[in-house]
């Protein structure tokens, strides 16, 4: 059972004992042999229900409700970007996650958030665990075990019904979980303002052992001049004035260096230039958008999105771990305090039960200025 629970590249020519399964609307329980069983407009097994033909205002809708032990492999969403009303459907719909027999669940984010798409819009990801494709394809590879019984449900908080939400939820049953196996975590967090000569919180009050895994962050730059002088700081296992970790800068902790920018000796305003990789990224940056300004009716602050993925570097902690960024710039003369406006995706996993997560902001405060 091993061989097939971790399955990668170098496990494939191992025979497995899982039970591979899927659901879709068209066999919303998963069950063997009901697949392509609904009826469309050519007859039965005809494309008869591929997606949530009205998924309605204020409406929570349970995309899998699956009895374990099993393993998540895999999860595919695609949804109409854009109402009549507004465009923001995508930091409007709110995902969640429960695992065995939990109340409060192990993931709640904003739906493009989770996928690494802030603001609200678009773009495309090119990483190991998250990738989306053209058009708004997301999808998720972290391996997420249950023992009992996983459940996923989206809530829509949009100020209309989204006419259609496609899915498809691939995953495998066992016979047991491993015991050592521990549970994916997935948390939000936002500051329209951060405040000065404070760090921004990635992730806190987390107890319990585990090892964090990645980090997505969506920054709106509210003041002039090189936004990324913070450093990214890891407090384990009981640390609390000074870190265990801490980075040397935000560009830094993203893989880059040097501001993103290739000519350093170029006078402003500097080219920062994107990238994606298996584990850091770049991949989004308003002013590089050329429908920006009719998306968004106007000027904005500009929008950068950034990920990175402790896969092969895991941060692990036996009893709690919090993670925070500083706010920091650079200019000519020197660093300064900054207040920014921050969105964040914390990804982790721990033993359960988890520490209780901070009230989800509303739909008006999770919305890209």
């Amino acid at each position: 059972m091993i061989n097939s629970f971790g399955m990668g590249l170098g496990s494939l020519m191992l025979a497995g004992n899982g039970r591979s399964r899927a659901i879709t609307m068209e066999n919303p329980t998963g069950e063997k042999g009901a697949g392509g069983t609904a009826e469309g407009a050519l007859g039965p097994s005809r494309k008869g229900a591929p997606s949530i033909r009205c998924f309605q205002k204020g409406e929570t809708r349970v995309l899998a409700d699956i009895q374990g032990p099993g393993v998540i492999n895999h999860i595919w969403i695609t949804v109409t970007d854009r109402t009549e009303q507004d465009f923001f459907v995508l930091s409007d719909i709110v995902l969640r996650m429960y695992w065995d027999e939990e109340e409060t669940p192990s993931v709640e984010c904003p739906l493009g958030d989770f996928f690494c798409n802030g603001f609200g819009t678009g773009c495309r990801i090119n990483s190991m665990p998250i990738m989306v494709n053209p058009v708004r394809g997301f999808n998720c590879y972290f391996q997420m075990p249950f023992r009992k019984r996983a459940r996923i449900t989206v809530e829509n908080q949009h100020v209309a019904d989204v006419p259609r939400f496609f899915f498809q939820i691939d995953y495998t049953l066992y016979d047991e979980i491993p015991e050592e196996t521990v549970y994916f975590h997935a948390q939000y967090r936002r500051e329209r303002l951060t405040r000065q000569k404070e760090d921004y919180v990635i992730l806190d009050g987390v107890r319990g052992k585990g090892h964090y895994v990645g980090t997505y962050i969506a920054l709106t730059a509210l003041e002039r001049y090189w936004y990324g002088e913070g450093e990214m700081k890891f407090y384990l296992d009981g640390d609390r004035e000074y870190p265990t970790i801490c980075g040397t800068g935000f560009e830094d902790y993203f893989g880059g260096a040097w501001g993103f920018v290739p000519d350093q000796r170029r006078e402003t305003p500097a080219y920062e230039e994107q990238y994606q990789t298996l584990f850091q990224g770049f991949p989004y940056f308003s002013s590089r958008e050329e429908n920006f300004s009719w998306r968004f009716e106007g000027a904005c602050p500009p929008m950068r999105g950034f990920y990175r993925w402790h896969i092969m570097d895991p941060i692990y902690f036996q009893e709690d771990l919090k993670v925070t960024v500083q706010q920091m710039g650079n200019c000519h003369k020197g660093y300064f305090e900054r207040q920014d406006d921050y969105g964040s995706v914390a990804y982790w996993y721990q033993t359960e039960p988890h520490g209780a997560f901070p009230l989800l902001p509303d739909r008006e405060y999770r919305r890209p200025r």
